[in-house]
C-alpha cells in the first residue's frame, strides 16, 4: 500500500483475484482470465496492471488448491482465511486523490465485491465515496469559479463535468440510504 493507506496498482489486481475467488472456487486459468478480463473492461488493456501473480498469492498463504496438492496445471483455487483477511483490508482501504485511472477500477471492485463485507464496512465504504464525491465536487467547483470568466471551453466542460458529479453524488447517497443502519 502508499504510504496514506491506498491501493497500488498491484494491490488492486490482488483485490480483484481475492474476490473473484471469495465467490467460490476457480480453475487458475478461469481465474486469470477473470481478473484479464474485468480490469480490460474496466480500464482498458493495461499490462502495467497485471503483475500480480496468482502463485505469490499461494506462496502468501492467501490461497489454496482445493485438493491441498498444490499448483498443478490449471488447480482449482479458493481463498483461505488470511485472504478473506487480506481482501477485506483491501476492501476497506481509501481511495487514493489525483488517481483517477485506478480510482476507477477501484471503485469498480469496491462495488464488484463491497456485498462480501459486514453491514458496518459496506457503510462505512458508502461513507467514504460520498466524501469523495464530495471533495471532487468542491474542487471543480473552486477551479469553475477561478476560470469563471476565462476565454474557450473550459467553462462547458467544467458545467458538464460538475452536473456529472453532483448526479453520483445524490447516486451514491441514494445507495448509502439502501444499505440501511
Amino acid at each position: 500500500m502508499y504510504a496514506d493507506n491506498t491501493l497500488t496498482p498491484k494491490e488492486a489486481i490482488r483485490l480483484c483475484a481475492l474476490g473473484t475467488l471469495a465467490g467460490g472456487p476457480l480453475r487458475y486459468s478461469a481465474l486469470a482470465n477473470s481478473i484479464r478480463q474485468f480490469v480490460g473492461h474496466t480500464l482498458g488493456p493495461s499490462l502495467d496492471l497485471m503483475g500480480t501473480s496468482v502463485e505469490l498469492l499461494k506462496y502468501e498463504g492467501l490461497i489454496e488448491a482445493v485438493d491441498g496438492e498444490g499448483m498443478a496445471d490449471d488447480a482449482d483455487l479458493r481463498v483461505t482465511e488470511a485472504g478473506r483477511r487480506e481482501l477485506r483490508t483491501l476492501l476497506t482501504t481509501r481511495l487514493r486523490m489525483g488517481a483517477a485511472e485506478l480510482n476507477k477500477l477501484v471503485v469498480a471492485l469496491k462495488f464488484r465485491f463491497l456485498h462480501l463485507l459486514e453491514d458496518d464496512d459496506r457503510r462505512a465504504q458508502a461513507d467514504h465515496l460520498i466524501e469523495v464525491c464530495e471533495n471532487e465536487l468542491a474542487r471543480l467547483d473552486a477551479l469553475r469559479q477561478h476560470y469563471g470568466e476565462a476565454p474557450g471551453f473550459l467553462l462547458v466542460w467544467l458545467d458538464h463535468d460538475l452536473e456529472q458529479t453532483e448526479k453520483r453524488l445524490a447516486w451514491l447517497k441514494d445507495f448509502h440510504a439502501s444499505l440501511g443502519g
